[in-house]
């Protein structure tokens, strides 16, 4: 994992294999493994730039975050996500599940 935040041949994806090992984490219900994924794309946004994996990482990390039982980073991590996506179409699938998601946080 030594060249995991090597940048690619263009500016998209290249923090992937972090966002997907994020993703298999969660699938295995291991939250505090996933977050730390998630947390590593966030920590290194001028890498991710214009990526959406950058916001997605956000709502990721609260997700990841509320499956490991820290429902307040959970909710802050949602609110980052949310603040990112304030301009998007509320139609978006993705932004209604957040919404829902962070309505039934403890």
């Amino acid at each position: 994992m030594s060249h995991e935040l090597g940048l690619t041949w263009t500016w998209f994806g290249a923090l992937y294999p972090i966002y997907m090992r994020g993703e298999a984490y969660l699938a295995l219900h291991q939250g505090a493994k996933a977050a730390a994924e998630f947390q590593k794309i966030i920590d290194h946004r001028g890498i991710v730039l214009l990526d959406p994996i950058g916001a997605l990482a956000r709502l990721q990390l609260g997700r990841a975050l509320d499956m490991a039982g820290d429902s307040n980073k959970a909710k802050a991590a949602y609110e980052d996500f949310f603040t990112i996506w304030k301009h998007a179409d509320p139609q978006i699938p993705v932004l209604q599940q957040a919404k829902a998601e962070y309505a039934n946080l403890r």
